[in-house]
């Protein structure tokens, strides 16, 4: 049963081929959403069949290429409850430092596929803004539902999280990457079934 705080996720998508780091529209920040038009309702459902396709938790807007300040997400919460939904614009709180625990867990990414590394980072995360229709949306997180509304939103402002672990590590998922690269074509996951997509990952 979905969590109460879910929002349904639109259908009928699109899948799109993702956009990898390096790539400029990847490490800057991103233009806020000012229309909330038939556009974006369009460019959601596509980010939605594509985060589905590659068997993600998360998708940002500049990992389809657009400039929009969009993510959306279907991810359990560290009670197994699985949350959707869709986020613009998004304001992201943190717990105080003095009441702050760190997850130190492993972390990937759909625009550096097939690579993970350890990322530390606070096991609870509150997440504001507006959905696709332009109504106020909010979503709490504690576990990996945490992880991700901190991963996207960091898309959404040029940040990766490889920006955010030390650089030995980042040069070993650079490494990783580049050794499963043949797996993941340019187009990947336009290629990719949604099954194959799961072996993928799950390797």
């Amino acid at each position: 049963m979905p969590d109460p705080q879910s929002r349904p996720l639109p259908e009928g998508g699109s899948v799109r081929p993702i956009t990898r780091w390096g790539t400029p529209v990847m490490h800057r920040e991103l233009a806020d959403v000012t229309t909330f038009d038939e556009d974006l309702r369009v460019l959601v459902r596509d980010m939605v069949a594509t985060m589905y396709a590659a068997n993600g938790v998360g998708l940002a807007a500049n990992q389809v290429g657009v400039d929009l300040k969009v993510f959306v997400f279907d991810c359990p919460d560290e009670d197994s409850e699985r949350v959707t939904g869709v986020v613009c614009n998004p304001v992201l709180t943190l717990p105080a430092l003095g009441d702050r625990r760190l997850d130190d867990d492993d972390e990937g990414c759909l625009s550096l596929p097939g690579a993970f590394t350890t990322c530390a980072r606070p096991d609870a995360a509150h997440v504001s803004g507006f959905d696709e229709h332009g109504e106020p949306v909010e979503f709490t997180g504690s576990g990996l539902l945490a992880r991700c509304l901190q991963h996207e939103t960091d898309h959404l402002f040029g940040t990766v999280f490889g920006d955010r672990v030390p650089e030995r590590s980042r040069k070993k998922l650079y490494k990783t990457h580049r050794e499963v690269a043949e797996d993941y074509p340019d187009d990947w996951p336009v290629t990719a079934s949604p099954a194959e997509a799961r072996h993928r990952e799950d390797a």
